[in-house]
């Protein structure tokens, strides 16, 4: 059985480090922001040192990461932890964490930290939150769409959330934007896709995360799939999410054969693919080849162009939950079931 967390309550505490990288010194600013909005929401912050150092693409040496990690998923006065952003080596601390003595609560991000939070529902069976993260919360409002953050960062277990795809998303980043009153500059129409064109509809528990990191786990303990099925989902299908970050069209595509023939996409309901800023063609080999192969290889039905990932903003999904998503003439529904 998946494990949900306690919900995050009115003036409860939110944990805030840096598993992966840290903050640079120029940027402390926006860190800043992401901490004062939850205190102005009405919440208590903890803050970590690790968030506000980095050198060598990490906040810190794995095994400080590891420690001040370690004491925020134990802490049962820590509620919630929301790192300040993903990062690149986040796995080189996977070893140290001692995952019989996690306490359930929601961890939330996306990049790299999707590589905690997907061996943590591995792993354990805690359900995690796959969305935005804590730099992104720097504004006094939030989009409609990243807004609905709190509806998962508040929910417990029997809770049903339903979420929409956005209207628009961002297409390019920029650090030294001021809110205006989003974080994101939200230009873009967003139009999720079928590689069909027709209506679509998806379901099974969710599990996923940024393909760019996730792959690295393929062999390792972190990532035993078929053992997450049988211990946590027994019958039931898997509805993978994956977003690409950084990797070319036949990256991308190595990738994928690399999970087929690890057998994670056994037993599974569908695949989302969230935009993604990279995927560049080699020789007229594009991203739509691969996902076109990949359906071809499986028989899986897929969907592209979601909320998810570095173009943001994202929908919350949370790993571990019952989900269904409908596709429909550009637009998406996300119904999960956290039972």
């Amino acid at each position: 059985m998946i494990r949900y967390p306690k919900p995050l309550k009115a003036g409860g505490t939110i944990g805030i480090t840096a598993p992966s990288s840290g903050v640079p010194e120029a940027l402390h600013s926006i860190l800043i922001g992401g901490i004062e909005q939850f205190k102005k929401r009405g919440f208590k912050v903890e803050v970590g040192k690790t968030p506000w150092t980095q050198e060598k693409a990490a906040s810190a040496e794995a095994s400080i990461r590891a420690v001040e990690l370690n004491y925020m998923l134990q802490d049962s006065n820590i509620e919630a932890i929301i790192p300040p952003w993903g990062g690149e080596i986040l796995m080189e601390i996977l070893p140290h964490i001692e995952w019989d003595r996690i306490q359930p609560k929601w961890v939330l991000g996306y990049s790299d930290t999707s590589t905690l939070l997907f061996a943590i529902t591995v792993m354990t069976g805690i359900a995690t939150a796959h969305g935005t993260n804590l730099v992104d919360l720097r504004s006094d409002e939030w989009d409609d769409t990243t807004k609905r953050v709190m509806d998962v960062l508040v929910g417990t277990e029997g809770d049903t959330i339903i979420q929409t795809s956005s209207e628009k998303y961002q297409s390019e980043w920029n650090h030294d934007k001021e809110p205006n009153p989003y974080v994101y500059e939200l230009d873009t129409p967003t139009n999720w896709k079928t590689l069909d064109g027709k209506p679509l509809q998806i379901e099974g528990r969710l599990i996923g995360g940024c393909i760019d990191t996730l792959q690295n786990l393929v062999g390792t303990p972190y990532a035993d799939i078929k053992a997450y099925r049988e211990k946590y989902m027994k019958d039931e299908k898997i509805l993978w999410y994956l977003e690409n970050c950084e990797m070319s069209a036949t990256d991308f595509y190595r990738s994928l054969l690399q999970l087929h023939y690890a057998g994670w996409f056994e037993q599974s309901g569908g695949i989302i693919f969230g935009r993604t800023p990279a995927g560049e063609e080699v020789e007229g080999f594009t991203t739509m080849d691969a996902m076109e192969r990949l359906s071809q290889l499986t028989g899986i039905p897929i969907a592209y162009e979601a909320d998810i990932g570095h173009m943001p903003p994202q929908i919350t999904l949370v790993n571990g939950a019952r989900a269904m998503v409908e596709v429909e003439n550009g637009q998406a529904s996300v119904k999960m079931e956290l039972k």
